[in-house]
């Protein structure tokens, strides 16, 4: 009797943890960081953290609609995210993973986009979109802030 519930117990605890591995993807590399980084941290002093291995993790409120090759995850605090860009076709996020949770690893990057680069960027994204564009809306020079990324690991809810 005992044995026939060990025996039980051993086999639902296989079930659950396949049913747990299926309901996770992985994408690009193994992730292997041990610690994660609130993205609220990162965003209230980026240059602390610029060219740093981070891992993060949120849910993820937008995917790259072209190339799947970045993905925005939600940061700890409201109204704030983290853009994970990898290279185009080395990860392709499916757009069905919006609103699943990711954990993300990479290096972060902190660059300054100048005036001039910002308008070309939104005149290219109005012609391919068919959107307006007003260059006046570029008041000055823009901080990125993204984390290139080499792996995540995307989770259902």
């Amino acid at each position: 009797m005992t044995k026939n519930l060990l025996t039980v117990a051993v086999l639902l605890l296989a079930g659950t943890l396949f049913v747990s591995a299926a309901d996770k993807t992985s994408y690009g590399k193994p992730l292997t960081l041990k610690e994660r980084t609130k993205i609220s941290a990162i965003l209230a002093d980026p240059a602390k953290y610029d060219g740093k291995r981070l891992q993060v993790e949120g849910p993820i409120v937008g995917v790259c609609e072209k190339r799947g090759c970045w993905i925005m995850i939600a940061g700890d605090k409201e109204k704030q995210s983290l853009r994970f860009k990898v290279d185009d076709g080395v990860i392709v996020f499916p757009m069905e993973i919006k609103g699943q949770n990711a954990v993300a690893e990479g290096v972060l990057s902190v660059t300054t986009v100048s005036t001039e680069t910002l308008i070309e960027q939104g005149q290219k994204h109005a012609k391919e979109s068919g959107e307006a564009f007003d260059p006046a809306s570029v008041t000055g020079p823009k901080t990125v802030i993204m984390l290139k990324g080499e792996g995540a690991v995307v989770a259902k809810k």
